[in-house]
C-alpha cells in the first residue's frame, strides 16, 4: 500500500501513520516526483497533485469538511472518499460554541463597549435555563456541540434535514422546523456541511425570522452566510440598530479573508481564523489508518456522497 500525504503537518501525519501501517510505503507531497500512490490523506490538495497521480485507489479527507476537495476541478470521478468522522474536533468546537454563547449570554460584548465609553452599567443576567440556543446540522460535531451545550443547562434546539429524536434535544427538521427554531432562539450556532441546498442557509429571509438581538456563531462553513444579509442584520456602528446583536465567525468563503472585507471592521463581529476545530493529528490518525486499511481490504465503509456534499 502506497500513500502520498499533502498537508501543513505531513511530516506529523507520516510519523504517526507509518506507526499504525508499518507495511505501507509513505511519500510526502513534493518531496519526490515519481512516487505513485493506491491512496491519498490530504487537506486541501492543489489540482496539480491529482494530474501527477492518475492511480489513485481512495482518499481520505484529513477533516470534516470536504466542499474544498469536491469543489476541486481535478478530482478523479467515482473514487471513494473518506472524511473525518470528528477524530477529536468536536470537543475544540464545543469549547469555541461554548465561549460564543457565554459571550452572549452573559453580556460581554455590551460590558466591552460600555468599557470604551468609560460607563458603569450593570446588565441584569438571563439564566442558562432561558437561554435557547439553535444548532443547525447534527452529524457527529453538531451532536456533540448539542449535548455539551445542554449539559451546560442551556435548553438546546437543534435541526436537521431529515427527523431525529436526540435525548435533551428539541429537535427540528424540513423548511416548517428551521422556522419553529429560528423564531424562538437567543443565539444560533451553524454547523452544517456544504452543500447546493446549505450554501446561504443564513440570508435576508432566515435573519428576519430570528428575534430581535439574537446572536450568531459559525464554526462551520463560510458559503452557509450570505455576508450582505448579515451586515444589513447587525446594522452599523457600536449600538445595536439592526436585528443582529452581533456574530463570531470563524469560516469564510474565501479564506484568509480578504483585507478589504468590510467584516474586518464591524464592531459588533467577532473574527477568527478558522481555528475552532484544528484536527488533533494523535487522535485522528487512527482513524484514518483504519479507513486506509479498510480500503486497502476491499471492505465496507462510510464514504462521501458527492452529490449530497458530505
Amino acid at each position: 500500500m502506497r500513500i502520498l500525504i499533502h498537508a501543513d503537518d505531513a511530516a506529523l501525519w507520516k510519523e504517526r501513520l507509518a506507526a499504525r501501517l508499518p507495511d505501507a510505503t509513505f511519500a510526502i507531497s513534493g518531496e519526490t516526483r515519481d512516487f505513485q500512490a493506491d491512496y491519498l490523506v490530504a487537506w486541501k490538495p492543489p489540482a496539480s497533485l491529482f494530474d501527477a497521480q492518475p492511480a489513485l485507489k481512495g482518499i481520505v479527507n484529513l477533516g470534516a469538511g470536504v466542499d474544498a476537495l469536491l469543489n476541486n476541478p481535478s478530482l478523479p470521478q467515482d473514487i471513494p472518499i473518506v472524511k473525518l468522522r470528528d477524530a477529536g474536533m468536536g470537543e475544540l468546537i464545543a469549547d469555541y460554541v461554548r465561549y460564543g454563547v457565554l459571550h452572549f449570554q452573559r453580556d460581554f460584548d455590551r460590558y466591552r463597549r460600555q468599557q470604551h465609553r468609560a460607563e458603569w452599567r450593570e446588565h441584569t443576567v438571563t439564566p442558562k435555563r432561558e437561554w435557547r440556543v439553535g444548532v443547525l446540522g447534527l452529524g457527529a460535531i453538531g451532536l456533540h456541540v448539542a449535548q455539551r451545550l445542554a449539559d451546560d443547562g442551556y435548553p438546546v434546539h437543534g435541526w436537521s434535514r431529515s427527523p431525529k429524536a436526540i435525548n435533551g434535544i428539541t429537535c427540528h427538521h424540513g423548511d416548517d422546523g428551521l422556522t419553529a427554531l429560528l423564531e424562538q432562539v437567543h443565539t444560533l450556532v451553524t454547523l452544517l456541511p456544504d452543500t447546493p441546498a446549505t450554501r446561504h442557509v443564513i440570508n435576508h429571509e432566515t435573519l428576519a425570522a430570528l428575534p430581535h438581538g439574537a446572536g450568531l456563531i459559525n464554526p462551520g462553513r463560510g458559503t452557509l452566510i450570505d455576508e450582505a444579509a448579515l451586515l444589513e442584520a447587525l446594522g452599523t456602528g457600536e449600538e445595536e440598530n439592526g436585528r443582529l446583536r452581533g456574530a463570531m465567525l470563524d469560516a469564510f468563503p474565501t479564506e484568509p479573508l480578504p483585507g478589504d472585507s468590510p467584516l474586518w471592521s464591524h464592531p459588533r463581529l467577532w473574527i477568527t481564523p478558522h481555528m475552532a476545530g484544528p484536527t488533533p493529528v494523535d487522535e485522528a490518525a487512527e482513524q484514518v489508518a483504519k479507513a486506509l486499511g479498510a480500503m486497502h481490504a476491499g471492505e465496507a465503509i462510510d464514504t462521501v456522497d458527492p452529490k449530497a456534499g458530505y
